[in-house]
């Protein structure tokens, strides 16, 4: 069993930046893919980043080149960095690992990109 909190979201003005969190306990997950997810209101979750167990990223386009998502095993910890936000960044943040037929989620963290 593997629990994810999400931390880190916040209200931020346009071009801002921040640093979300997701800190797993109850297993190690270093041996694991990690993904973040989000979800917009009124619109359906979509995947944003993945970082392998060997280190390995991946990127949503609407997000390439402005965000990096790295993880730290030793505080079995993954995180996304956001850089230069825009408005429909605005969304609740989830990370998201699997593990074997097992899937494991955060509660998410807010992000709200506004003036």
């Amino acid at each position: 069993q593997v629990q994810l909190v999400e931390s880190g979201g916040a209200l931020v003005q346009p071009g801002g930046s921040l640093r979300l969190s997701c800190a797993a306990s109850g297993s190690s997950v270093s041996r694991y893919g990690m993904d973040w997810y989000r979800q917009a209101p009124g619109k359906q979750r979509e995947w944003v980043a993945r970082i392998t167990s060997g280190g390995d990223t991946n990127y949503a386009d609407s997000v390439k080149g402005r965000a990096t998502i790295s993880r730290d095993n030793a505080k079995n910890t993954v995180y996304l960095q956001m850089n230069s936000l825009k408005s429909e960044d605005t969304a609740a943040y989830y990370c998201n690992v699997r593990m074997g037929f097992r899937e494991y989620w955060g509660q998410g963290t807010q992000v709200t990109v506004s003036p």
